[in-house]
């Protein structure tokens, strides 16, 4: 069983979803997975992949500034709590906040 597969609040892609989407929101990244984002991004072996895969095809300018694996451990720490915030209790609580929704509404448009 994958960390993916252990949601206590229901379906785990949602929730790690809304995990990593509050993580990126919360270290002031203007980044947002989508399902077809995280759903191509599950193809690769790791946790720590996706999110290479994905600084390197889509935000691959602060790689130019920040190293890898430092962007990594910050995301991963920060999705950890994230998820645990999510899932605390088993209640369900905010799986479907759409934190791309957000991003727009704080910079106007």
């Amino acid at each position: 069983m994958t960390e993916l597969d252990q949601c206590p609040i229901g379906d785990a892609v949602p929730c790690h979803l809304a995990a990593y989407n509050a993580a990126f929101y919360e270290l002031g990244l203007s980044w947002h997975w989508d399902d077809a984002i995280f759903h191509e991004l599950q193809n690769l072996p790791s946790e720590r992949d996706w999110i290479k895969q994905y600084m390197e095809k889509y935000q691959s300018h602060l790689l130019k500034v920040y190293d890898a694996d430092f962007l990594v451990e910050a995301i991963q720490t920060a999705k950890a709590r994230c998820l645990e915030t999510l899932t605390d209790g088993g209640a369900k609580k905010a799986p479907t906040v759409n934190w791309a929704e957000i991003h727009r509404a704080e910079v106007g448009i």
